[in-house]
């Protein structure tokens, strides 16, 4: 996809007004990543904080620590992944592109 920097650029006050609410919005995106077939579950908000952290009672096994472990970093990864993801539109929708993805976002994955 090519993108014109100068088209972004005459959006830029457009930009800076909506700017003002992106830290609201950010706040109010929230998205569960999992692991382990949903034996474990965080909850992020687009600030990348965690809201929350759920474990199915199988998950804790005092003997299987490390795994659970494991579980909580993947699914914490996987909110993480998918908070990047939303705030990534939201930046790419406000800088009008037609996707709504701003390629290279610095930290974010964007469509190829």
């Amino acid at each position: 996809m090519n993108i014109n920097p100068f088209d972004i650029l005459k959006n830029a006050q457009k930009l800076q007004e909506q700017m003002g609410g992106f830290q609201e919005k950010l706040g109010n995106i929230v998205v569960t990543g999992s692991a382990g077939g949903g034996m474990v579950e965080v909850t992020l908000n687009g600030k990348m904080e965690v809201i929350s952290l759920r474990l199915e009672p199988e998950a804790v096994n005092p003997q299987d620590i490390p795994m659970l472990q494991d579980l909580i970093a993947a699914a914490f990864s996987n909110g993480l992944e998918k908070v990047k993801e939303a705030v990534n539109r939201e930046v790419g929708a406000m800088a009008g592109l037609p996707d709504g993805i701003l390629p290279g976002f610095p930290g974010f994955t964007g469509a190829s």
